[in-house]
């Protein structure tokens, strides 16, 4: 498992490093993200499931929303 911290940064940083990790990221292998930012709070998650992404919130309050991210197996 990958993990980022980004919670020093406000949107659009965030949703733009998630992509940016999410290319490189290696087959088989899961991101996992930690936001602070209420706007990446909201569009992080929104966009990835968007594309097709799983994502399952690890911790969730006023301090962090913690997402493990991980690419849905195809139909």
């Amino acid at each position: 498992m990958i993990f980022i911290d980004l919670t020093a940064f406000r949107c659009p940083v965030p949703l733009v490093q998630v992509k940016l990790a999410l290319k490189k990221l290696p087959a088989g292998e899961t991101l996992e993200v930690a936001l602070l930012d209420s706007a990446s709070r909201r569009d992080v998650p929104a966009f990835l499931e968007k594309q097709g992404y799983r994502v399952e919130k690890t911790r969730d309050d006023q301090s962090c929303l913690t997402l493990r991210i991980s690419r849905m197996a195809p139909n």
